[in-house]
């Protein structure tokens, strides 16, 4: 036997941040859906919530793209993780991946972050609506219970147009045949010539929803899925008197145009009127590791502080969703008004998310 054989694996746990993985595997799940695998070059155990996401930075034509995507495989399979990715008329990142990604190509990675997810609101009694590839975080969840044998009591049900268009079908159906806890029912919009299908047809309703769970009030609910879909079941939950507290919902939409300009940069309009500012009002920030330093308002983020002084740090989404824009807060005091992109680990270790955080005095950060 071989020394190298006798030698212990040394391992790395994935923690939220920047990581170069590998695709391993794509797998044609749908006609418009892939899966994309990935591992990292050295063993990484890619622990994360089920229903987290990762944040993609990619180089399309040149230009630096971040987007942010489900983790659809589990924790409990940990030396891999998978995205799952459908193909959009106008998507200009689905359509590179789904074209120009393979086996064998690398892409970096941020995160995993997110608060929706089956760690953080724990139940006995769940009920998942999905819509579409809305489908992935529930599938995270699903596939962690089941992995883990957990005491879960699921209601899965899942919307898609066609019944080829229904992503993971066979294994749901799987997982269905092997525990009676896992409820699955799958509604189809229609199908099309040539398929056959007996289940449910048309769209998720109050009444169709009575049949499939009688008991959903009772549970927690997690939604996923364009939303049209998920402003659809607010409206038969709030209706129904359901307690909104008990409902989780996570969608990834278009970064408003407001936040999606890569640096900010001062005209000379807003250069003149910076100067009529007295500058005892503007706050310092610094960035140690840069020797940069600058005074804004206290309206700024610490991300358009950064970009004034052509410091780049990475943002996709900008409302503090995707956890992208992270960094080390060495001194100071911030107010942060984030939706979810970072856990309250990385806030006592005295990380923050520089689009969404504005300085309640000297700030010094460690970019």
């Amino acid at each position: 036997m071989s020394e190298a054989f006798l030698n212990p694996v040394n391992t790395q746990t994935w923690t939220n941040g920047r990581h170069e993985v590998r695709c391993v595997k794509v797998i044609q799940e749908t006609r418009d859906v892939r899966t994309f695998c990935f591992m990292a070059e050295q063993p990484v155990m890619f622990f994360f919530k089920p229903g987290q996401f990762v944040t993609l930075e990619l180089d399309i034509g040149g230009r630096q793209i971040m987007r942010s995507y489900t983790i659809s495989s589990a924790p409990s399979v940990p030396y891999s993780f998978s995205i799952t990715v459908k193909r959009l008329p106008d998507g200009e990142v689905s359509n590179w991946l789904h074209d120009n990604f393979g086996e064998g190509d690398r892409l970096v990675v941020h995160g995993p972050v997110g608060g929706f997810n089956a760690i953080d609101h724990p139940s006995e009694k769940v009920l998942y609506l999905s819509g579409g590839v809305g489908i992935t975080p529930l599938m995270s969840m699903t596939r962690w219970f089941f992995d883990t044998n957990a005491n879960v009591d699921i209601a899965f049900v899942h919307s898609a147009r066609t019944p080829a268009d229904v992503i993971y079908a066979r294994e749901l159906e799987h997982m269905a045949s092997r525990i009676p806890e896992f409820d699955l029912h799958i509604v189809c919009e229609r199908r099309e010539i040539g398929q056959s299908w007996a289940g449910y047809r048309g769209f998720l309703t109050r009444q169709l929803l009575e049949l499939i769970a009688p008991d959903y009030l009772e549970r927690e609910i997690f939604c996923c899925g364009p939303e049209p879909y998920m402003k659809a079941v607010r409206g038969i939950l709030s209706d129904q008197g359901f307690d909104m507290s008990h409902y989780h919902e996570e969608s990834f939409g278009a970064t408003p145009a407001s936040v999606r300009e890569d640096a900010l940069e001062w005209s000379e309009a807003a250069e003149a009127q910076a100067e009529e500012v007295d500058r005892a009002d503007l706050i310092p920030i610094e960035f140690a590791e840069s020797g940069r330093s600058i005074r804004v308002g206290d309206n700024d983020t610490i991300h358009a502080a950064a970009a004034r002084l052509g410091l780049h740090i990475p943002k996709a989404c900008g409302m503090g969703i995707c956890g992208t824009c992270r960094v080390m807060m060495l001194e100071g005091e911030v107010e942060m008004e984030h939706n979810g992109g970072i856990t309250e680990d990385d806030e006592a270790e005295g990380y923050i998310l520089s689009c969404c955080s504005r300085p309640k005095g000297r700030v010094v950060i460690d970019y």
